[in-house]
């Protein structure tokens, strides 16, 4: 047999041996991609971000982030004040989504934003959350936005506080977060160290990996007793 001919009969064989199987796992593969993707989106929740006013506003960019890698559809609501820290324009960079800040905004023609938001949300994460709006949501107080929806929705609440060690140890506080804990909203429990304002303590905002990884837990949590 000629080199070209044994080069030739080699070639054949190869594709013989190799192409059934690469036609047989294509489709397999394709699938398996499918329904991973499929998947994906079936464990895919509404989750609002409420941003308030506190210098820890730029860490709800990471928390942001990290629930779009997780596959979540991610929506922000922000406070005025918290536009003094982090402007709508980067929040809605990261989540894909318009920023509410709004009020008396309209979305899809005739349907309040404050509504569509309150009403197709899963989870709401409040990060950071002020003593001011802790104090605001245990008193039923909506002056806002960002209160508002908070007050009308039936989604699970969770807060991430960031404050000043006296304002956190303030007993008024407490009361506030036991107020809301009663009623079956969760709290992601405050850092201790150096704080921004100067002060050594408990308030500092939770890292964001933290506060990813409670909030996948507590929709795991939902899951489970749903199913």
């Amino acid at each position: 047999m000629s080199y070209d001919a044994g080069r030739i009969k080699c070639l054949e064989n190869y594709r013989n041996l190799f192409l059934p199987v690469a036609r047989r796992t294509t489709p397999q593969t394709g699938q398996a991609h499918d329904a991973q993707r499929n998947m994906t989106k079936s464990n895919s929740k509404t989750i609002i971000v409420a941003v308030t006013g506190g210098i820890a506003a730029y860490k709800a960019c990471e928390v942001i982030r990290q629930l779009k890698k997780e596959g979540h559809d991610v929506h922000v609501m922000m406070t005025e004040h918290a536009e003094q820290f982090v402007t709508p324009l980067t929040f809605q960079t990261l989540s894909g989504n318009v920023v509410a800040t709004n009020m008396f905004e309209l979305m899809q023609g005739s349907q309040i934003g404050l509504i569509k938001l309150a009403d197709e949300s899963d989870l709401i994460l409040v990060c950071p959350a002020t003593a001011n709006i802790i104090a605001k949501a245990a008193c039923g107080i909506c002056d806002d936005f960002v209160t508002t929806v908070l007050l009308a929705t039936k989604a699970l609440i969770v807060y991430v506080p960031s404050m000043n060690v006296n304002m956190w140890d303030n007993p008024i506080t407490q009361k506030n977060v036991s107020v809301l804990g009663n009623r079956g909203h969760h709290f992601i429990e405050p850092g201790e160290g150096e704080l921004a304002c100067g002060y050594t303590g408990k308030g500092r905002l939770a890292e964001p990996e933290l506060i990813v990884s409670k909030v996948l837990e507590i929709l795991n949590n939902l899951r489970m007793k749903i199913t």
